[in-house]
């Protein structure tokens, strides 16, 4: 006589066996590929690639193996490793707990071998991958799932990502990289000799604002920015008038690079004590020049392709009115005129304690410098361009809570401005530094405007490059590339690369400053949001 083993029993016996319970079928499994928006960066050790959502009837189903396809990918060898991970409490992203080893791939097709005992209901993972130290910035990345492999049976998933594609990047500068708990505020240059120049925030102990423990750090690429050289420290004060490290902050970098001598100026905020304070607090920054109640303004230089700088010249008393709260440089790259005229945007708080952008200008190489009349008040952060007709036109972060973009021109360089046509109208921002760059397309006088920021009114989020074809005043939908959908600090910086590309250094959501390459090819004829 048989003796009939109780359901739950029957059920264990099914599981230790490595087997689903007979009446589970490969039908009652879905499975769903969903990708998202951001890039894949060389030196970071996880890059998220797709994420798999295995919905199960019972909790009686293993999951054995399951196939990827690197069709979409441009070079497999650009991989060094694959690795699937089970998802967080909520789905996020997580590389806490594994399943099977990390791969190689070597090929088109990869086949990840592990062993997970499905729960009944929604079961996520994650694959990742980390990049080849010389993984080409001009290539992507693209994976999905296509079988998976189960007690059951063989499950074919559903990818919703359309065709989703990752491009490579560079994970510029990193959480304790250095030992520097966050890099911020980066600015772009392109040098004379095609180096590529970013300099950038060091806070050393933590991510906020001065007054803190804060230097000027420096990376120089001259392959394009395909490697990066050791970072430099180009501006420390150390312990000026005995005050701590932490009290003799520097901050957001600015530069600017002469195409006739070749020479490299770069600007910093410097802050002496103030603990607890901001240069842009009421008593943060206060009116005259005096060391420990102003902000100062300083100045290094150099005349070797920024292999090495000048040590920090102070420019306060010589360039600050004395009864304006503050005037410092705007974290972004200056401008060269045609006619050489240096044109460098700062941004400030006048007699009155209303913030304003306006512009520094040297006529003669670096050797003397003026400051323009303010461009428009309510505005701080701001990038310049020249325009066709010999005017220039300065993109300035919007104060007023308006959330779009502050646009002003100039035919007397800052003498007088008029606001343009498009100014709060326009170019969304959610109250965040932006970049805009002239990009010249060939000998003929034929170029674009740029401008990278977070496209978003409500976040930092959803960085993009878009472009204008008409000095302004309009930004195609179509041109609009999107680099990475999620949450970071913004402050894009853009500089040329080479005549096909254009450079930018953003704080992005994959690492604390972010540097990709663009085909300019790829913004002209862009198609897709």
């Amino acid at each position: 006589m048989k003796t009939q083993l109780p359901c739950c029993l029957a059920g264990l016996t099914w599981i230790l066996a490595g087997l689903a319970s007979p009446d589970i079928k490969a039908a009652d499994l879905t499975a769903v590929v969903t990708q998202q928006v951001h890039p894949v960066l060389v030196r970071n050790d996880h890059n998220a690639l797709f994420r798999l959502t295995i919905a199960a009837d019972s909790p009686f189903v293993l999951l054995r193996a399951l196939t990827v396809s690197l069709q979409g990918t441009d070079d497999p060898h650009d991989i060094d490793s694959l690795q699937l991970f089970f998802a967080g409490e909520k789905g996020e992203f997580s590389t806490k707990a594994r399943f099977g080893d990390a791969i190689r791939p070597t090929g088109e097709t990869v086949v990840l071998r592990g062993h997970a005992r499905l729960q009944q209901g929604p079961n996520h993972f994650w694959l990742s991958c980390r990049l080849a130290a010389k993984a080409d910035l001009n290539r992507w990345v693209d994976a999905t799932c296509t079988a998976l492999e189960t007690s059951v049976g063989h499950v074919a998933p559903v990818d919703e990502s359309n065709g989703l594609r990752k491009r490579i990047g560079i994970a510029l500068r990193k959480h304790y990289d250095d030992g520097v708990h966050t890099y911020r505020i980066p600015a772009l240059a392109t040098t004379t000799q095609g180096t590529l120049l970013c300099a950038y925030d060091m806070r050393r102990r933590k991510g906020r604002d001065l007054q803190e423990d804060i230097d000027i750090g420096l990376s120089r690429s001259t392959d394009g920015g395909q490697t990066w050289e050791p970072q430099q420290v180009i501006m420390d004060q150390g312990t000026y008038a005995g005050k701590p490290q932490a009290l003799n902050g520097v901050s957001d970098p600015g530069m600017i690079v002469d195409p006739s001598t070749g020479e490299i100026f770069c600007f910093a905020v410097w802050m002496v004590g103030k603990e607890g304070k901001h240069q842009w607090d009421k008593d943060g920054s206060e009116p005259g020049f005096e060391i420990g109640k102003s902000a100062q303004f300083l100045m290094v230089r150099s005349r070797d392709d920024g292999r090495t700088w000048t040590k920090p010249q102070n420019m306060t008393r010589t360039w600050k009115k004395k009864d304006w709260f503050l005037y410092v440089p705007s974290p972004q790259q200056g401008i060269a005129l045609k006619d050489g005229t240096l044109v460098m945007p700062t941004q400030g708080r006048d007699a009155q304690d209303r913030e304003f952008s306006n512009l520094l200008i040297s006529r003669d190489h670096g050797a003397h410098w003026t400051v323009s009349q303010p461009a428009s008040l309510d505005t701080s952060e701001s990038q310049a361009v020249q325009l066709g007709d010999g005017s220039i036109m300065m993109n300035m972060r919007t104060e007023t809570g308006q959330k779009f973009r502050t646009i002003a021109v100039t035919r007397n360089l800052g003498q007088t401005w008029t606001p343009h046509v498009t100014s709060r109208k326009n170019l969304i921002e959610p109250n965040c530094n932006g970049s805009l760059y002239r990009f010249d397309l060939g000998n003929d006088g034929d170029y674009v405007l740029l401008f990278a920021n977070p496209h978003s009114q409500t976040g930092r989020d959803h960085h993009s490059i878009q472009v204008s074809f008409d000095d302004g005043l309009h930004w195609p939908q179509k041109n609009r590339i999107l680099l990475d959908a999620f949450r970071g600090a913004g402050y894009p910086s853009l500089s040329r690369v080479d005549d096909k590309h254009v450079g930018i250094v953003y704080e992005g959501s994959q690492s604390h400053l972010v540097f990709q390459k663009i085909a300019i090819d790829e913004l002209l004829q862009h198609d897709k949001p």
